[in-house]
């Protein structure tokens, strides 16, 4: 996945399926991040689903909990879809399963700039998605897998802005 080499802000995009689990998590998780590095004002973060089934809806309890038991808060994001605009107004999207990748592909404009990959990636994992905690290893493994993905990712922004200085 390509990142522009000297960007003065950076924007990130977490996509899941509904919005209400695996995407909240992952932008509650790399905005405590960002905000440790100190780079809260030059990186933007936010979190969409692909479907529309829990537009205005605030993350499943669970995710808020496993979130909160490590310090974050959730609780006032809301569910969002994915639109075309966000092609446009995010540097990197970040899809957690193939599925959603595959959509994040079908919707994305032949002219974005763009660069849309799994968050596994930022892991060294590549290939791997982030499972539905619904169906396939709950809660506290998608956190921690969120967490490892996160703290790589926010370790190569936090190169590539200070390289911008």
């Amino acid at each position: 996945m390509r990142l522009d080499d000297s960007p003065a802000k950076i924007r990130v995009l977490f996509v899941c399926l509904g919005n209400i689990c695996r995407s909240p998590t992952a932008e509650g998780v790399f905005r405590q991040q960002v905000r440790a590095l100190g780079l809260d004002d030059r990186v933007e973060i936010d979190s969409c689903g692909t479907g529309g089934w829990h537009i205005g809806e605030p993350p499943d309890a669970r995710a808020q909990q496993a979130a909160k038991q490590r310090g974050i808060d959730i609780s006032g994001l809301r569910g969002r879809q994915l639109c075309q605009e966000d092609f446009s107004r995010f540097d990197v999207v970040l899809a957690m399963d193939h599925d959603n990748l595959a959509e994040l592909e079908r919707w994305m404009p032949a002219d974005s700039q763009a660069s849309i990959g799994l968050l596994m990636e930022w892991a060294g994992e590549p290939g791997a998605a982030v499972p539905d905690p619904y169906y396939e290893g709950g809660f506290d493994r998608v956190y921690a897998m969120i967490e490892r993905a996160s703290q790589a990712l926010a370790a190569e922004l936090e190169q590539r802005l200070e390289a911008a200085r």
